[in-house]
């Protein structure tokens, strides 16, 4: 249907995490360590998040230029329009619901809930 089904785990602190790695992102690649630590997440919650972005098509793993052992995590195109195009939707009901939030903060962050509730419950994913 329209609506994309919610597993457990993607409400509440998994929903944000993948905000927060989306958004953290925004500002330039990092390692999966750096993810980790920004969004305050274990290294494995942060692999599990990189990798539901991967197959969704908003993030992509590449070498670090400083350490080939290493892979740096960025925005594809797709990722940044993404994130482009949840700023200029908005979610009144959602806004209430995070009354914590500044009204800016709850605009951003209840389109782009949304918007993760569509691109990681793809059919056929477990949720981690």
């Amino acid at each position: 249907g329209r609506h994309p089904h919610w597993h457990r785990g993607d409400a509440g602190p998994g929903g944000f995490a993948r905000f927060r790695a989306l958004e953290a992102l925004e500002t330039g690649p990092r390692t999966v360590t750096e993810l980790a630590e920004l969004i305050g997440v274990d290294q494995p919650r942060a692999s599990r998040l990189v990798s539901f972005g991967v197959k969704a098509g908003l993030l992509r793993k590449a070498p670090d230029p400083s350490d080939a052992r290493r892979a740096i995590v960025e925005l594809t195109d797709a990722g940044r329009e993404a994130m482009a195009a949840a700023r200029s939707r908005r979610r009144p009901s959602l806004d209430r619901a995070l009354a914590s939030f500044t009204p800016e903060e709850a605009d951003q962050f209840a389109s782009f809930l949304e918007r993760f509730a569509a691109g990681f419950t793809a059919p056929g994913d477990t949720p981690a």
